[in-house]
């Protein structure tokens, strides 16, 4: 749903409506500019720790996927991660040591593959909603009131806030 000519654009989106395009514009200029921080890396690069406390940049591409899913279950099925997610997304949601563990050996094509899966799913959920959708609001974090407008902020502000470690770690990253 990436259109390049109009990344630059917070704007209609054809098929959803106004509010939930704006969103979704920044959504896709978030993603883009994740994707072209980590073009190109290699395995060793997606996988390098800066120690053995941190996470890799893989783990963080998933961590984005995981996020994203979890916020799709709880804001359009109204439900949090079950176990059977959690046996495939856990990892990614929890990042850490179960991270370092299972998130690794995978080139650059799986994670967007995954980011994109997850993206498009998105996508075609924003559609079964409108903007007053946008506003309802349910209890959220420690009891906190939210509406899915902040819900679906958080989702991509997460991503914003974790591609700064990305850009660290690459930085650090020891050649082979």
């Amino acid at each position: 749903m990436l259109n390049m000519n109009q990344i630059y654009l917070i704007t209609d989106i054809p098929g959803y409506t106004p509010q939930i395009s704006r969103l979704l514009s920044m959504m896709n200029y978030v993603r883009h500019t994740t994707l072209e921080s980590v073009k190109n890396l290699t395995v060793h690069e997606l996988d390098f720790l800066l120690d053995e406390e941190s996470n890799s940049i893989g783990a963080l591409l998933m961590h984005f996927a995981a996020v994203e899913y979890a916020y799709q279950l709880e804001t359009f099925e109204k439900r949090e991660l079950n176990d059977e997610d959690m046996a495939i997304w856990g990892p990614a949601v929890n990042l850490g040591a179960e991270g370092r563990e299972k998130i690794k050996g995978n080139d650059l094509a799986y994670y967007v593959h995954k980011l994109n899966e997850i993206r498009n799913r998105t996508f075609e959920l924003f559609k079964t909603v409108d903007d007053d959708w946008l506003y309802q609001e349910e209890e959220f974090w420690y009891k906190k009131q939210a509406n899915h407008y902040f819900m679906w902020f958080h989702v991509f502000e997460d991503e914003i806030n974790h591609r700064g470690q990305i850009n660290l770690i690459k930085k650090r990253v020891k050649v082979q």
